[in-house]
């Protein structure tokens, strides 16, 4: 179990499950370069609210940028190579957001981390994401990297069923998740986002999350 400091007035650290890290103000010294990187994907592929297979839509709006994206419809859960709502290929996965991933991975222990999708959440007050695994990607080896922008929310990490009650860890802006190995298919979401004004991007929140979707290339002997 690593140690979790809680927001001010709060008295007691929270346990972490082991494989899962939160580095407090990491992407921090960098944010100017990565708001401008975030900017550049949306002129691109704009924020929409995408449909559960259920057809109700979903509260946080998303896009993608990267070789794949990470798409909900009445089709199902999936990764796609082209923006349904375009025709065209998601955005290049922009090198700033691509060294953050990796410098945070390493940092928690995940060397070689080689993400080649982000999914870009952006939560409005009120807005929530229920608990949930990612497993539609091939590579269920490598970490996964959350990178926490705008608003505070409250993160919900729980276990590998459902029903296990999850531990709540607050984030700050600049504040980035990594999680993997024994606990990377850990169900996850996040609490209502409270109303505020955050000094850099308003009424909310902006989340963006790095994985390896598809199979890592195999070593070569000796390399």
């Amino acid at each position: 179990m690593h140690e979790l400091d809680l927001f001010p007035g709060e008295s007691a650290p929270l346990p972490l499950p082991s494989g899962l890290r939160r580095l407090a103000g990491f992407a921090l010294p960098g944010q100017e370069a990565l708001l401008a990187a975030i900017a550049g994907v949306l002129n691109a592929a704009p924020f929409r609210h995408m449909s559960t297979p259920g057809g109700r839509p979903m509260s946080v709006a998303m896009t993608n940028c990267g070789a794949l994206g990470w798409i909900s419809d009445r089709l199902g859960y999936r990764y796609a190579a082209h923006d349904p709502q375009s025709g065209q290929s998601w955005p290049p996965l922009p090198a700033v957001i691509r060294e953050l991933a990796v410098a945070a991975a390493e940092q928690a222990g995940y060397a070689a981390f080689d993400p080649d999708v982000c999914l870009i959440n952006r939560y409005a007050p009120g807005a929530r994401m229920s608990l949930h695994q990612d497993r539609d990607e091939r590579d269920l080896q490598a970490p996964i990297v959350s990178i926490s922008l705008g608003l505070p929310a409250v993160f919900l990490f729980g276990g590998l069923q459902r029903r296990e009650r999850p531990v709540r860890i607050p984030l700050r802006h600049g504040d980035v998740l990594v999680w993997g190995g024994p606990v990377r298919l850990a169900y996850h979401g996040v609490a209502p986002v409270q109303d505020g004004q955050h000094p850099r991007l308003g009424r909310e929140r902006i989340n963006l999350t790095l994985r390896r979707a598809r199979e890592s290339a195999p070593k070569l002997n000796g390399s």
